[in-house]
């Protein structure tokens, strides 16, 4: 139970200063609440004491005091130094006063005071003013009439109807004195008639305060003030900045005598002491938290081994039984047949047996009687039969069948084969990954729509990267909030997350979000969150180029007016039609400068469509109106024209069946021509197109034409459908390119200047995405061709250069 003062009058003398009065063996609240004095402390403190009597149920109202449940009163306005100083007056008025004794508490109040020096310093001061504990037993715990502690017999509190409490024994030796037969005595203190109760003065009310402060004091321990051991009544202090205990007397008022030391803050070293206690408790408390926290997961871990191991042995058993299961299915296969052929063995010889008795018995049915017999003739003709049977007897003299039966195991090296597959069945494998040092991180930037990859890194306990894989990882990617929390996709959406096992000790994990936004990406090795778990991390919609290569001229990285790129699929190398400058440049796969190609078919600035073909390029001259097809190196194979051309614009070649297929924007359609320049057939006519920009050929040699919109005819040339239409009107589209997931990229411009490049699918539809370029716009973009990796590179004709970009 404290009370604090807030004096304003004092704050211009030091810069924080409170003074406080604390008992310091009551730490908790009597009966729930503090009670706190706001102004009247000028007043008898035998109102104070009635005052916390009756604010038990905190109704009590005077005109001069308030309570609070509070633990600090602070006096404000402009009254607050004069309240201070009735304080002041009032301690040291009463100190030795016995006017009061009987009802209130002495107040021997032990305050420390700074010197001259420390008031003119700009210190934070913490001052308190303490009440001595046994003058708080002598005064609020003892009774005022007899002086003797209160305790819950003889001396049991009472508390009287005027507020006051005296001791059942002083109240009994009272009433037999005073009662007589009017029932009624007058209180010691106040002199206020109290009548006295049917069942007598025991039966009044126990004092409840006075027994809360019995059983509050019971349980407090004493505090121990430490003090100076040359000044033996001088209080120690210690300064929180510097962490030093120093004696104000010893020190001359300042423990620094650096300029520094003005704004030290300086409390009591009791106070100190408390303070350190209570931040080792909660450090300890916290110490212990954390490490019951890491028992239980050790705890845990040890359980999931466990289960691991059951589990491990569970699948050996089972791998083992299927084992087992084959070899005695092959054992009784090989025991079926040995018994069958035994057995078929076993009837032929049985059979031959019971023919051979057989023909015994009947030689022995002729032979019967013989010795009777006297007819020569008769004898003459059974020695025949049985010279017959005897010729027969021969064959039945060997067995029909034999009693070679046997089994052999090293005709072949099964056995080898099965002790070489026995020795390999099965590997236990285990992981000294320590998944809290594990390491995740993004590789460049994330953008909407674009496969990215955060790349993990494994380590094992003492920080050391591992060299092999097969950890379990386990990832999931969520959006996430303003405030860093991770929360579901929203609308059912989901962000599946590839993983790919590097074989090195890292991990490849892709995913792709299809908005921008904040995510945090949850990776979790052996079920064990790693350290940068969740790893956040920004999605944009811009989508810039990663190389830009070529500026405006006729130098050796120069351009003039370049409309067309191919690439060639078989190395990646880029030709780039430089109209302006009536040249091919050939670039590598990372857009170094190999060579320039120049060709008659070149010639007066007006190529505009170029294609691989055969090993090599081919090229389209709109005002010559001749297509040619060169050698990488700028020899002219061979050229054809076609007497129905009036503005050819652009060409692709059809590898499938190797059509040359031409866009005409003077004849609205597209002319297909065979290898050898022969005409086949056109797609489309007059009112078909509006103004053909490029064309391109489909996996499935599909014919795609872009004008103000894009449509897709069949090999033949029969129409299929618009694959969008939304930009009728709105804009034009340049160049075309599909890859080989059936994916079309185009360059496209608006009315209103805006260009860009779309991703559109000919099997997805709810494929529909855009290159803004946002850091690097386009101007006038033109041809477009697809390379590997999902790149594309885009001529940017406004700007003379080309530009690669990642789609997808």
């Amino acid at each position: 139970m404290g009370i604090f003062f807030d004096i304003p009058a004092l704050k211009s003398q030091l810069s924080v200063v409170y003074e406080t009065i604390e008992i310091s063996d009551i730490e908790t609240p009597i009966n729930g609440l503090n009670f706190l004095i706001t102004t009247g402390l000028n007043k008898s403190l035998c109102e104070v004491v009635k005052l916390c009597e009756l604010s038990t149920n905190g109704s009590y109202n005077h005109p001069s005091h308030k309570i609070f449940s509070s633990t600090e009163t602070k006096f404000s306005g402009h009254n607050g130094c004069n309240d201070w100083k009735h304080i002041q007056e009032y301690i040291l008025n009463h100190e030795n006063s016995m006017e009061h004794r009987p009802t209130i508490i002495q107040y021997k109040a032990k305050k420390t005071r700074l010197g001259e020096r420390m008031v003119s310093m700009n210190s934070t001061l913490v001052e308190t003013v303490s009440i001595n504990y046994e003058d708080f037993n002598e005064s609020f715990l003892t009774c005022g009439t007899c002086l003797c502690m209160y305790d819950g017999q003889e001396h049991t509190p009472k508390l009287l109807q005027c507020s006051h409490t005296v001791c059942l024994h002083c109240l009994t030796r009272i009433a037999a004195s005073q009662t007589r037969d009017t029932g009624t005595f007058r209180c010691p203190i106040c002199r206020e008639l109290i009548h006295i109760p049917r069942g007598g003065v025991s039966a009044l009310p126990p004092s409840f305060l006075v027994n809360q402060l019995l059983d509050l004091m019971s349980r407090q321990r004493r505090e121990v003030i430490p003090k100076c051991s040359v000044h033996i009544n001088q209080e120690l202090l210690f300064c929180e900045t510097c962490d030093t205990v120093f004696c104000t007397l010893c020190t001359g008022g300042s423990h620094n005598d650096t300029a520094s030391s003005c704004e030290h803050t300086i409390i009591p070293f009791s106070i100190a002491i408390k303070r350190m206690s209570e931040i080792l408790l909660y450090k300890a408390n916290e110490c212990i938290s954390k490490l019951s926290q890491a028992q239980e997961g050790v705890s845990a871990e040890l359980g999931q081994l466990d289960s691991a191991r059951e589990a491990c042995l569970e699948k050996i058993n089972e791998t083992f039984q299927q084992i087992q299961t084959l070899m005695d299915q092959r054992k009784q296969e090989i025991v079926d047949t040995v018994n069958a052929i035994c057995t078929e063995k076993k009837r032929v010889l049985e059979e031959q047996h019971t023919l051979i008795e057989n023909e015994k018995n009947k030689v022995e049915q002729e032979c019967q009687g013989l010795q009777y017999q006297v007819e020569v003739r008769n004898i003459t003709q059974r020695i025949e039969i049985l010279s017959e049977k005897l010729d027969s007897t021969i064959a039945l003299s060997e067995p029909r069948e034999n009693a070679f039966l046997t089994v052999s195991f090293d005709l072949n090296d099964s056995l080898e084969q099965i002790q070489q597959h026995l020795s390999v069945l099965g590997k236990v494998r285990t992981s000294t990954t320590f998944p809290k040092l594990c390491t995740a991180k993004l590789d460049g930037n994330t953008i909407a729509g674009i496969e990215n990859f955060v790349t993990l890194t494994t380590v094992d306990y003492h920080g050391n990267e591992r060299k092999n894989g097969g950890d379990p990882v386990e990832a999931e990617l969520l959006m996430a909030t303003a405030e860093e929390s991770i929360n579901p996709p929203e609308y059912g959406e989901n962000y599946p997350v590839r993983i790919e096992d590097c074989n090195d000790g890292t991990y490849k994990l892709y995913f792709r979000t299809v908005k921008s936004g904040r995510y945090g990406i949850k990776i979790s090795v052996i079920n064990r969150p790693i350290k940068d778990n969740p790893l956040y991390f920004d999605v944009s919609d811009h989508n810039n180029p990663i190389a830009v290569y070529g500026s405006r001229g006729s130098g050796k990285d120069e351009f003039m007016q370049p409309v067309a790129v191919a690439i060639d699929e078989k190395d990646q190398t880029v030709y780039v039609l430089d109209t302006g400058n009536s040249r091919i440049i050939v670039l590598s796969e990372k857009l170094e400068c190999i060579k320039h190609v120049t060709n008659e078919g070149l010639l007066g600035r007006s190529a505009t469509g170029i294609a691989i073909m055969n090993d090599g390029l081919i090229v389209i001259n709109w005002r010559t109106k001749y297509i040619t097809e060169m050698s990488t190196d700028g020899e002219t194979k061979k050229t054809f024209t076609y007497n129905a051309f009036q503005e050819p614009i652009d060409i692709a070649v059809d590898q499938n069946y190797g059509h040359i297929l031409i866009a005409d924007n003077g004849m609205n359609c597209v002319f297909v021509f065979d290898a050898e320049g022969k005409i086949l057939f056109q797609v489309g006519k007059k009112g078909t197109f509006n103004l053909i920009s490029s064309v391109a050929v489909g996996p499935l040699g599909e014919i795609i034409v872009a004008d103000s919109r894009v449509q897709m005819f069949s090999a033949k040339g029969d129409f299929m459908e618009v694959i969008y239409d939304e930009g009728k009107g709105k804009g034009r589209y340049g160049g075309i390119a599909i890859d080989s997931e059936n994916k079309v990229l185009l360059t496209r411009t608006e009315q209103k200047g805006r260009t860009y490049i779309q991703l559109l699918s000919l099997t997805d539809n709810s494929i529909n995405q855009y290159i803004d370029s946002h850091d690097a716009k386009l101007k006038r973009p033109s041809g477009v061709a697809v390379a590997n990796d999902n790149h594309i590179i885009v001529v940017d004709l406004g700007n003379s250069c080309i530009k690669k970009y990642r789609y997808w």
